[in-house]
């Protein structure tokens, strides 16, 4: 694999998925592989799965490897886990990943990911100022890219507003387990996205999340000063963004 190349590596709950990336273009090598979760998701049982993963491919030994995380990372460290197995908290990853695999790899947010490749490669591409890319999905994942610099794990999804963590009643989940229609789920999108506006001022935003595929039923509802576009990455995103940030990481003078 010659030229501007990483490995990406998205940890979901459901499924771990990876993929060589062309840094030059953001597109995928090779079609992505997927295992499912083990279940339980214990960081030796995960460390496995991405051992296979990059078993897979077989990687050279220089190709930088990016892993997408759902959970914020601190150092490379887990800070604390919701949506796997709770004995990731307090673990480093990237050791994890290097006694398991041999490899050093780059750990990041899950969101944090996604949102990177947005600005790399996708909907954000070439945007000159502030940009907030939003996974709406189980939750609420919020990645803040300025100038091409990331601000890591900005875990906004969980502002509070009118006393309520914001991702409880307006992520897609919400939406799906009360039986929103478009229109009243866009009135909660309205008042989390006016409040982040008024906190934030982003020049743009990008939706994201498997509902981001349905943008043209609720993105014309909303009233805010900010531009808002859905993402143009989708399910490759994770695995782009932690490939390119990995690339960074390896290669800090370009």
């Amino acid at each position: 694999m010659a030229g501007k190349t990483a490995f990406g590596v998205d940890v979901g709950g459901s499924g771990i998925k990876g993929a060589p990336v062309d840094l030059d273009t953001g597109g995928l090598l090779e079609d992505r592989f997927k295992i499912l979760t083990p279940q339980p998701a214990t960081p030796q049982a995960v460390v496995g799965v991405i051992a296979e993963l990059l078993d897979h491919f077989k990687l050279g030994p220089d190709v930088p490897v990016g892993v997408s995380f759902p959970a914020p990372i601190l150092g490379g460290v887990v800070a604390w886990m919701a949506n796997l197995d709770q004995s990731w908290a307090g673990v480093d990853l990237v050791e994890a990943v290097r006694r398991g695999t041999g490899r050093r790899a780059t750990a990041v947010n899950d969101a944090d990911a996604a949102g990177y490749a947005e600005v790399a490669f996708g909907a954000a591409k070439d945007h000159p100022g502030s940009v907030a890319v939003m996974t709406l999905g189980t939750g609420i994942g919020v990645a803040l890219i300025t100038a091409g610099k990331l601000w890591p794990n900005a875990e906004l999804g969980h502002l509070e507003i009118d006393g309520q963590d914001a991702e409880t009643w307006a992520a897609a989940s919400a939406k799906e387990r009360e039986g929103l229609s478009y229109p009243r789920w866009a009135r909660r999108l309205q008042r989390y996205l006016s409040e982040f506006d008024r906190l934030l001022a982003p020049d743009l935003i990008v939706i994201g999340g498997g509902i981001s595929r349905k943008h043209d039923k609720f993105l014309p509802l909303l009233d805010l000063r900010p531009q808002i576009v859905p993402a143009a990455l989708r399910n490759t995103a994770g695995i782009v963004g932690a490939a390119a940030l990995a690339w960074q990481e390896a290669h800090p003078k370009g």
